[in-house]
């Protein structure tokens, strides 16, 4: 048979692409730019990324995926496509069928829209799973047995959080904060207490490299450059590590609610099975310094990262896609 299967990540910072048989074959930024007057595309991905927040007038770098669902649907269209010529799809394979996952909380009219984008890239079948989901078969999660696995995936536009048993989801949540209200977050705080400007690719730098939100050193110090707000001109400040906790604060106390939440939903026994076999948190927020230790102390349940958390959903896609009678089942 010419066709292949293909497994997407379609989050809201990047999309990833699993091809059956080969792996993991793209991981780009889920960034499109375009001309504004022209509405032509000039670079998706990682050459669209660069133009964050440094492009001119006329041109401008979006992205057309908000809060892990599609915000515009001409836009992704565009960017599935070029991601899928980009992989040499279309040439390699006759209408490969294709797995995309999404938040648990979608509705039924977005569910559409994300099959519908995917179905006009030329795929000869959709299917759709819930993100949480294939993040934990990702992780390495047997969630076909009849005990309790718990996964929060914190993705860049939404957080997943869910209890899973016999090939199911037993209770679930999913939040519109995740990576991105972190990079907002940092951007606010500073603005506010600075009055100093900064872009959304340093921020997210911030984040990735300078923030601790458990444990904090106050003498560990970065310096930030921007544009001051009283003065129109640029300037440098320097932050510290506690100031950035205390920005991150409120965002990750109500991912923390919303898993007790979760938690307080859960039948006893596979409640149970959660304090002893713990919960795995995959996504980017896996990788936020601190976030481990902040949750263990919230939820007095252990907390574990999965091995590869950037990669876990479009892993899982992979996983399903060797047992693609598990999706014709659903």
């Amino acid at each position: 048979m010419l066709s292949r299967d293909i497994g997407i990540d379609l989050g809201t910072a990047n999309v990833l692409i699993y091809v059956k048989g080969r792996g993991i074959v793209l991981d780009e930024p889920s960034i499109v730019a375009l001309d504004i007057d022209s509405k032509e595309v000039i670079a998706v991905g990682k050459e669209a990324q660069v133009m964050l927040g440094r492009t001119p007038g006329k041109v401008k770098a979006i992205r057309p995926m908000k809060d892990g669902v599609i915000a515009d649907f001409e836009i992704t269209e565009i960017m599935l496509n070029t991601f899928i010529k980009k992989i040499k799809a279309k040439n390699l394979f006759l209408r490969p069928r294709i797995l995309i996952c999404c938040p648990t909380n979608i509705t039924p009219v977005e569910k559409n829209a994300i099959k519908e984008a995917a179905e006009r890239t030329g795929a000869r079948k959709v299917y759709i799973e819930e993100e949480p989901k294939v993040a934990a078969i990702g992780a390495g999660m047997d969630i076909s047995k009849p005990t309790a696995n718990m996964v929060i995936d914190m993705g860049g536009g939404t957080t997943d959080i869910a209890v899973l048993s016999l090939n199911d989801i037993v209770s679930s949540a999913s939040i519109k904060i995740a990576g991105n209200t972190l990079n907002q977050d940092i951007i606010k705080y500073i603005k506010d207490k600075y009055h100093l400007l900064i872009g959304e690719l340093t921020s997210e730098e911030i984040k990735t490299n300078f923030a601790n939100v458990y444990n904090p050193d106050k003498k560990k110090k970065k310096e930030i450059k921007g544009r001051n707000l009283l003065t129109g001109l640029p300037d440098t400040i320097e932050i510290t590590q506690p100031e950035i906790k205390e920005a991150l604060e409120e965002s990750l106390l109500k991912i923390i609610k919303e898993t007790t939440n979760v938690l307080e939903e859960t039948p006893p026994e596979l409640a149970g099975d959660i304090v002893e076999k713990g919960i795995i948190v995959t996504g980017g927020g896996a990788l936020l310094k601190g976030f481990q230790e902040l949750l263990e102390e919230k939820l007095n349940v252990p907390i574990l990262i999965a091995e590869t958390p950037l990669t876990c959903v479009v892993e899982g896609t992979g996983k399903l896609l060797e047992n693609v009678k598990l999706l014709e089942q659903e």
